[in-house]
């Protein structure tokens, strides 16, 4: 019967919840813009790791370290939209 446990998904669930309470925290604990936008993508980045992995079962399945790739791709594509966004709007280059 502990098999049919869904003990995964509750752990992970738990966990998407603190993730959630520290985004939260930002907030009211008034960080400066350094300090929260740090604490905003370190937990932006393992919630959607750990949704992946965990809600959307991306490690179960024979072609896993394809589906991985293609998410080490997708967040070199953002990072390179984002900081040349940055680059371009901000900082004139």
């Amino acid at each position: 019967m502990s098999e049919l446990f869904p003990r995964k998904q509750i752990v992970g669930f738990v966990f998407s919840l603190i993730l959630t309470a520290a985004a939260l925290a930002v907030y009211f604990l008034d960080l400066s813009f350094a300090a929260g936008m740090t604490v905003l993508l370190i937990t932006a980045f393992v919630q959607a790791l750990l949704q992946l992995v965990v809600f959307m079962h991306a490690g179960e399945t024979e072609d896993k370290w394809s589906i991985y790739g293609n998410v080490y791709f997708m967040m070199a594509i953002a990072l390179v939209t984002i900081f040349g966004s940055l680059l371009i709007f901000l900082w004139d280059m």
